[in-house]
């Protein structure tokens, strides 16, 4: 029997590729007296619009596989596609912005000259670096701050204008690794709230590092449970509480439940101790 075929002048949709796409992935330093087996046999996909939140222990490999998405680390094994292409190419095409712990702002340039460095680079007219900045800049809530410098801001401030300047180049993909581990809680609320707004709207793919069971739970569509070294993926759960979020979504059972289970992931990790 001849195989099934689609019907004349219609089309198969062909599946979406994934945004990121990790196949047993493994990553081993050597050093002077003994190897560091950093990584092991991960596998993780990662569609279009995800928020995805690596939580594990200290030296567990979270930042080390948002290092390897970045092309920034080379694993020994396995292989990343990012876009459909590797980590170098997404890296020269400018396909992702990275947010780091620390601002990483220029001091000696004003806050808008700072987002738009990445656009400088890029060889864009000055007229379209000025708009995208005032643009980004307005996105997390920092319109009317562009001629400040980054001295003159709170520490809260200055991480959002390095969101602001990570998005500026309109990547598809957005790498934070623990932006808000430095800041105070209520200072980290503030922004949590703020993030997952600037996610709705935007729906812009996140990879997003931290070691708060709250924080992941309230940011995420799906939270990656890693293992102590070497890292392995333990558990993928899926963050089904509603898109529009607000900080009280904290005292409800649904997200309580879901605490509980990457917690529950966490010991079963032997991340915490007997």
């Amino acid at each position: 029997m001849a195989p099934d075929r689609p019907a004349a002048g219609r089309s198969v949709p062909e599946p979406a590729r994934p945004i990121v796409d990790v196949r047993h992935l493994t990553l081993t330093y050597q050093t002077a007296d003994k190897p560091v087996y950093a990584l092991s046999d991960v596998s993780l996909t990662i569609g279009k619009g995800d928020f995805i939140s690596l939580i594990g222990p200290s030296g567990c490999g979270k930042t080390t596989l948002m290092r390897v998405v970045a092309d920034l680390e080379q694993p020994t094994s396995g292989e990343v596609t990012v876009n459909g292409m590797t980590p170098e190419q997404a890296r020269l095409k400018r396909a992702y912005g990275y947010v780091f712990q620390a601002p990483a702002l220029y001091p000696w340039r004003t806050v808008e000259r700072n987002v738009m460095l990445p656009l400088e680079i890029m060889g864009l007219p000055r007229a379209e670096r000025k708009a995208r900045a005032a643009e980004q800049l307005r996105n997390v809530g920092l319109a009317g701050f562009e001629k400040k410098f980054p001295w003159q801001l709170s520490g809260g401030m200055q991480q959002r204008v390095s969101i602001a300047r990570a998005l500026a180049f309109e990547p598809e993909l957005l790498l934070m690794d623990e932006p808000f581990g430095a800041l105070d809680e209520i200072t980290r609320d503030h922004l949590n709230l703020q993030l997952t707004q600037l996610w709705r709207r935007t729906r812009k793919t996140c990879i997003f590092v931290t070691h708060s069971i709250a924080e992941a739970v309230f940011l995420s569509t799906r939270i990656v449970v890693m293992s102590p070294r070497p890292g392995r993926i333990l558990d993928v759960i899926d963050c089904d509480l509603p898109a529009e979020r607000t900080l009280d979504i904290r005292e409800t059972p649904e997200f309580a439940a879901l605490a509980h289970r990457v917690r529950d992931g966490l010991k079963e990790g032997h991340s915490y101790d007997d």
